[in-house]
């Protein structure tokens, strides 16, 4: 019995960038913030433009620390929502392309988030990147840092505790 041909790495890279689209579309508070997610991968970075409407403290100037709270949450829910749909996708067939054609994404919901301030926001671009430290079928366990001009001077960090959506895994 023969195998199947694999798909070209151009649908399957449509495919993946697709799904991002809609998994970060179906969040309207993505979009009021304007966060959008790079993706090299299966690695997303959470990118926040800088806007005048995002300074908290316009004396400084600071970027406001319930936005940057917000941003790094973001992109921990985005990145757990991600990894959990990544094998759906690379799997083709009816699943990738219901996910492909807008079909619904279950979120997982925050049981804790805490985040540490290290220093203030400065008012330009910010990234953020997590890093998954446990997941299960029911919890998951989230470390995320935000930087601005360098990867290795965080202004930000948090950890988060989420509760795992239940989807059909067979």
């Amino acid at each position: 019995m023969a195998r199947p041909a694999p798909e070209p790495v151009q649908v399957i890279k449509k495919r993946r960038d697709a799904a991002l689209r809609h998994l970060v579309g179906a969040v309207p508070y993505i979009g009021f913030l304007g966060v959008t997610f790079e993706r090299r991968g299966d690695e997303l970075t959470g990118i926040l433009p800088y806007a005048q409407t995002n300074i908290g403290n316009p004396l400084l100037p600071a970027l406001h620390g319930g936005v940057t709270g917000a941003f790094l949450e973001i992109t921990a829910i985005t990145e757990l929502a991600w990894q959990m749909i990544w094998e759906r996708i690379e799997g083709g067939g009816a699943e990738a392309a219901r996910l492909e054609a807008g079909g619904m994404i279950s979120l997982p919901r925050t049981i804790d988030f805490t985040v540490d301030y290290l220093r203030s926001g400065l008012p330009r671009d910010a990234y953020a990147r997590a890093r998954i430290t446990r997941s299960g079928r029911r919890y998951a366990s989230v470390q995320v840092e935000g930087w601005q001009d360098n990867r290795e001077k965080p202004f930000i960090q948090a950890t988060g505790h989420f509760m795992m959506p239940r989807f059909d895994r067979g």
